[in-house]
């Protein structure tokens, strides 16, 4: 059953109209329908299920040219969006500063104490989108898919994802060309490098704060560490276990400045169980991972830190899990936290192909395209927004007594009530629903009880 557009809640209602000023009013009108769409589609996300979604007189072919044809910018809503994050965050940030430099206060320490920063992880990666019937789709071509662990016919996203204090907020969403596929559309050729480098010159964090980047192994070069050094960010990314670091050694004709390049994996195999160091895994306390950490440098990189995480010493180095961080002042669990926030982007991911159809499009030019996912990453902000409202909820719900229960029970216990307590995205979307059918049924009770009759009110629905 299609959804009245004018029962809307009031808080999606003022979040939509902070975008008004971008549109025209035509343009607002789809931007509200597709967006709606979003939000309360169950049968799918094509533009077609879109449109039954939410009752209206706008067809399918004018969502289409809102997305292919018509004069607005993806990039301006994406930055509109982004200030408007940093201003709903900025007083989270200015307030954790301050708690950090009253702490700083208290100890005796000579000189004066510069103001403390909140760290912001500026998270990238790529996803395939497969399309398998997509041929005549722009931008289309062969990409490989860790989903299909092969190559696959389909888009390749490149995306990055700003998290801060448990907050997201997605940023521009890139599209990478193969070389014969630009060449075809007659547009410049970007590598995946490129167009991370270019999301790293271009970023502007809030006030406040310091940027960590955090990159899987695809990214790992020393022109992209370059980029992220420069604008002073930290950087750590996954690493390659046939790169190669330089490890100290006895004075030999040929080491003569006591020092050799050995590659990565070899280097961990020689290292004997003592090196390592139990850490507690960040997403999960109580299970335990094995971790060492040592500074150095990599040939083709900088001077840096590498990390080593094995879930058990007995596993074959093949299981390991190697991490590069320009961070040389950070312990191993502190390297351990950072790298398991790169996990949010994955989460990102899954989340947006399962929730809000980011691959089941059926758009043929790449503005188009653009545009619907800018739209994907707008819907994401407001349920991410409803998210951490849930979240606040559940924790005002959990009495202090009853948390000191929980901590004396066992592990599987522990991660039980964490599952139960934990807000997600999935839940944020049910609580929308939810919020709009009884909107709607009180918009069909109201209606009722002022004698509409059926044929109108149907008309209305169909309209």
């Amino acid at each position: 059953m299609p959804h009245p557009i004018i029962c809307q809640d009031e808080r999606l209602h003022q979040y939509l109209q902070s975008f008004q000023a971008l549109f025209s009013r035509p343009q607002y009108e789809h931007f509200v329908t597709v967006l709606m769409g979003q939000l309360l589609s169950e049968a799918g996300h094509t533009l077609s299920h879109l449109h039954r979604a939410v009752s209206g007189k706008k067809s399918v072919s004018s969502l289409s040219r809102f997305l292919s044809d018509s004069p607005w910018s993806h990039r301006f809503v994406i930055q509109h969006n982004f200030s408007r994050f940093c201003k709903e965050m900025q007083p989270k940030i200015d307030a954790e500063c301050q708690k950090v430099f009253h702490e700083m206060k208290k100890q005796k320490r000579r000189g004066k104490r510069s103001m403390p920063l909140v760290t912001g992880y500026l998270i990238g990666d790529d996803s395939t989108m497969y399309k398998p019937k997509g041929r005549k789709m722009q931008g289309i071509g062969k990409h490989h898919s860790t989903t299909y662990e092969t190559q696959v016919t389909g888009h390749s996203l490149v995306q990055c994802l700003y998290t801060i204090s448990d907050r997201s907020c997605p940023l521009e969403p890139l599209l990478y060309r193969q070389k014969k596929t630009a060449k075809k559309e007659d547009v410049p050729f970007l590598s995946k490098v490129d167009l991370m480098i270019q999301q790293i010159q271009n970023f502007t964090p809030p006030a406040g704060t310091e940027t960590h980047v955090l990159l899987d192994s695809w990214y790992n070069g020393k022109r992209l560490w370059k980029a992220a050094l420069d604008r002073g960010f930290k950087i750590t990314t996954g690493i390659r276990s046939n790169r190669w670091l330089r490890v100290s050694c006895e004075v030999t004709s040929t080491t003569p400045k006591e020092w050799k390049w050995q590659r990565l994996d070899e280097y961990a195999a020689s290292l004997p169980e003592s090196a390592y160091q139990q850490c507690s895994h960040p997403r999960n306390p109580t299970k335990k991972v094995w971790v060492h950490v040592v500074d150095t440098r990599v040939r083709k990189l900088y001077c840096c830190k590498i990390i080593i995480i094995r879930k058990n010493l007995k596993d074959p180095i093949s299981a390991a899990r190697f991490w590069v961080t320009s961070d040389r002042k950070a312990d191993a669990q502190k390297c351990l936290n950072v790298i398991s926030i790169r996990w949010d982007i994955e989460v990102f991911f899954e989340d947006m192909k399962e929730l809000l159809g980011i691959d089941q499009y059926q758009i043929m030019t790449s503005t188009a395209l653009l545009r619907y996912w800018t739209l994907c990453w707008i819907a994401y902000s407001f349920l991410e927004d409803i998210r951490n409202d849930l979240k606040q909820t559940i924790d005002c719900k959990i009495q202090i007594d009853s948390k000191t229960e929980i901590l004396k029970k066992d592990g599987e216990e522990l991660e039980e009530y964490q599952k139960e307590h934990h807000a997600t995205l999935g839940q944020a979307r049910r609580y929308v629903q939810e919020i709009h059918q009884e909107l709607f049924l009180e918009w069909v009770y109201h209606h009722a009880l002022s004698g509409t009759p059926v044929k109108e009110l149907h008309a209305l629905l169909v309209a």
